[in-house]
């Protein structure tokens, strides 16, 4: 991309794609923006303005070209290449990423995983090797591995990301509470569930009317 996408966009073009491949996957060849409004719950105003950074992806009167978009969409998030990525903690949660089908509606895939627990190294789930993190710097250079996902107990998440970041992995996606200062050229994106599901029951609690406003959400993550 030439130009600077806002983050709010960016965040959102994997909802557009999800729904496009659905789309596709019904026989549909066409869709306008007031039709993608519905389905994703995002205006069709936003909609237009994200699609506009892209140049002139639909024509007037027409809408959009399912399968035209598909693909545009899916090049712009690398969705024409297999991406591998390292789970580092095989916990409950970690098994539970393990288990999740990224493959399914991505191209993404956990090729490696790493815990210190003897019972779980050198086994393999879902068809994950499972590597002791005396081999996290070996296997993160040999499988050319750039991204991975953190799900490590709390004390040790530290320690976890400096060794990441001097291994040269450029994005760490952080399932931990805590928030780390890291290279520019290293992209943290931060998941903290119980955060989500507070702010879920503050909403409902509240009463807000734009509790289920992805544009707004986006605008301020």
């Amino acid at each position: 991309m030439n130009k600077e996408i806002p983050k709010a966009t960016a965040r959102r073009l994997p909802i557009y794609h999800r729904y496009l491949r659905f789309l596709q996957n019904a026989g549909k060849k066409r869709v306008s923006s007031t039709e993608l409004a519905d389905a994703v719950k995002v205006d069709s105003a936003t909609i237009r303005r994200d699609f506009s950074y892209f140049g002139a992806l639909g024509k007037r009167g027409y809408g959009y070209d399912v399968d035209y978009l598909l693909e545009f969409f899916g090049k712009t998030l690398n969705q024409d290449r297999l991406t591998n990525v390292a789970l580092v903690g095989v916990g409950s949660l970690g098994n539970a990423l393990i288990n999740y089908n990224f493959r399914k509606n991505h191209n993404v895939r956990i090729g490696a995983a790493f815990d210190i627990n003897p019972e779980v190294i050198g086994t393999i789930r879902s068809g994950v090797p499972i590597y002791s993190m005396d081999d996290l710097e070996e296997m993160i250079e040999q499988q050319q591995i750039e991204v991975v996902i953190l799900s490590v107990p709390q004390e040790a998440a530290s320690s976890v990301v400096d060794r990441l970041v001097k291994s040269g992995i450029r994005g760490i996606l952080n399932f931990t509470p805590l928030r780390f200062d890291v290279p520019k050229s290293v992209r943290v994106q931060n998941v903290d569930l119980t955060n989500e599901l507070l702010t879920l029951i503050y909403f409902i609690d509240s009463n807000m009317d734009d509790a289920d406003d992805d544009s707004a959400y986006f605008e301020q993550n």
